[in-house]
């Protein structure tokens, strides 16, 4: 865990000269603003020092012997000492199985949860229960199975957020080491370690943080409902944010930050989130709880996932998760987010989109351009308010529309160009509203190329003259099999009756004669 002196030689060498990281208890007292002592360096095997490779790095940069320089390399990797010793405290990095076990339990636990909340939705409600009711009790048991799969992914998270939180301490060692390298070559480039002040970038960032106090204070005395922290450079959102309940309005865009503090789950007003444009590789699962968040703006970032409890802020009208690294969307986004309006999550690395989706009846604009999609789902045609679908440059993988597509009336915008479609789904000449189509750089086939260069609505005429066709070729072959089926019966009936006359003959003929009666021939 602690620093390679190979790979972070200067990091190493300071962090091994501060009394609570590196020395042993057996080691020594050390004192940082000395040389290491002249027996060691004839003794690379000496416990009080790293060994021989040190006094190399010190032979090299001998500057590293000035007591206030590495007084002032001290101080900046404080934050380095820090997060070793909470790691330490909480364990070793799990091995990649253990991560990829977790993770695949988590999947396992997720499609379980999803699979029973489509139970519940899909339930018939009985009888004897009224609508009001019936939806209390849908809520109860949708808590019940959140908090039972909560519960079962504790210990996965838990493994999974040690191997974050060891790949960010590399990172952190690295950036440290960085540090350190610039401190040391600006002091040696003025002649005093005075000179090695922080960067113009850092000078800004501590005005900066000077400024997000300012606003702590402001906001502690008043009900500010605004913040624009925009463009400053900053790295590290305070958690005291989190109680200014009275903001509806947060701009924290075009900055530095990589995570989001648990603690905005305190902005209860919150309204509308903008943390575009910035280092951001996950979202905290307490984000669920603003419940009144109508707009959420996280593009431009380093997302692979969004966290599932993002489905919980079901006042959502906008959500833009553009220019990400995303590879799926959670799974039950749809059930929960009926109030979406616009989806914008085009530059990412999605393969599909899940069957939820469907479910945003508000949806009127969905832009998933330049992604991996392979394919829609079936229940598409359920968007009957949607307006604007862009599905541009998912290349090979987007090959053909389902059949439902032709349900999607009220579309008026559509882009499919960079696809592999083949043909157009034959109820596409049911989009009336359809007034601005796309169809460039794809092997169409279905309709022909001339009626394609003819525009939207020649496309349209074709493909419900098609769709025409198609129907009335359907009712002749249900007509003649009705007719098959009519003369089939008739030829039966016949048969069989023919069948039972026969056979009355036969048995009659075949039958013994009776007797003669002498009475009645004397009779005659």
């Amino acid at each position: 865990m602690d620093p390679n002196p190979k790979t972070f030689p200067i990091l190493s060498y300071i962090m091994g000269r501060i009394p609570t990281f590196g020395p042993r208890p057996d080691d020594p007292p050390v004192d940082i603003e000395q040389p290491l002592p002249a027996e060691a360096h004839s003794d690379p095997s000496s416990s009080s020092s790293s060994g021989a490779g040190q006094y190399e790095l010190v032979e090299q940069m001998p500057r590293l012997t000035d007591p206030k320089l590495i007084e002032a390399m001290t101080r900046a990797v404080t934050d380095v000492a820090q997060t070793r010793s909470v790691l330490k405290t909480i364990g070793d990095r799990p091995d990649h199985e253990a991560v990829d076990g977790a993770k695949a339990k988590l999947a396992d636990i997720e499609a379980n949860l999803a699979k029973q909340l489509e139970d519940l939705v899909l339930s018939p409600r009985p009888d004897v229960v009224d609508r009001l009711q019936w939806r209390s009790q849908l809520a109860d048991k949708e808590n019940e199975c959140r908090k039972e799969s909560e519960k079962e992914k504790q210990l996965y998270k838990a493994i999974i957020q040690l191997d974050e939180m060891h790949e960010a301490y590399q990172k952190l060692l690295k950036d440290a080491e960085e540090r350190l390298e610039k401190i040391y070559e600006m002091a040696e480039a003025g002649g005093s370690v005075e000179e090695a002040e922080p960067s113009e970038e850092d000078q800004v960032t501590d005005e900066v943080n000077e400024e997000v106090v300012g606003i702590l204070q402001e906001a502690s005395g008043t009900g500010l409902e605004r913040v624009d922290l925009s463009g400053r450079q900053l790295k590290f959102l305070p958690e005291a944010f989190g109680h200014i309940r009275s903001l509806v309005v947060l701009d924290i865009s075009s900055n530095q930050f990589e995570f989001i503090p648990d603690s905005i789950a305190g902005l209860e007003n919150l309204e509308e989130l903008n943390a575009s444009s910035n280092l951001l590789v996950s979202l905290p699962d307490s984000i669920g709880l603003l419940q009144r968040l109508k707009i959420l703006n996280v593009s431009g970032n380093k997302l692979s996932a969004l966290p599932d409890t993002i489905a919980h802020c079901r006042s959502l009208v906008e959500l833009d998760a553009s220019y990400n690294n995303l590879t799926y969307l959670p799974t039950n986004i749809g059930y929960e987010l009926v109030n979406l309006e616009r989806l914008s999550i085009q530059l990412n690395k999605i393969r599909s989109l899940p069957t939820s989706v469907c479910e945003m009846r508000s949806l009127s604009c969905l832009d998933a351009h330049f992604n991996e999609i392979r394919g829609l789902p079936q229940a598409i045609g359920k968007l009957t308010n949607l307006e604007v679908l862009n599905l541009s440059s998912n290349f090979s993988d987007l090959t053909e529309l389902p059949e439902t597509f032709g349900d999607l009336t009220n579309l008026k915008e559509l882009d499919l160009s960079n696809n592999q479609i083949h043909a157009l789904p034959d109820t596409f000449g049911r989009l009336d509203s359809l007034t601005k189509l796309n169809l460039e750089q794809n092997p169409l086939v279905i309709p022909p190329s001339e009626v394609v260069n003819d525009g939207v609505e020649a496309i349209k005429v074709f493909m419900a003259k098609r769709w025409l066709d198609i129907l009335v070729e359907e009712e002749r072959k249900s007509m003649l099999e009705v007719q098959e089926q009519a003369q089939a019966g008739w030829l039966t009936r016949s048969t069989s009756w023919l069948k039972t006359y026969a056979s009355g003959v036969t048995e009659y003929i075949a039958s013994p004669r009776t007797p003669k009666d002498p009475y009645l021939d004397q009779q005659l």
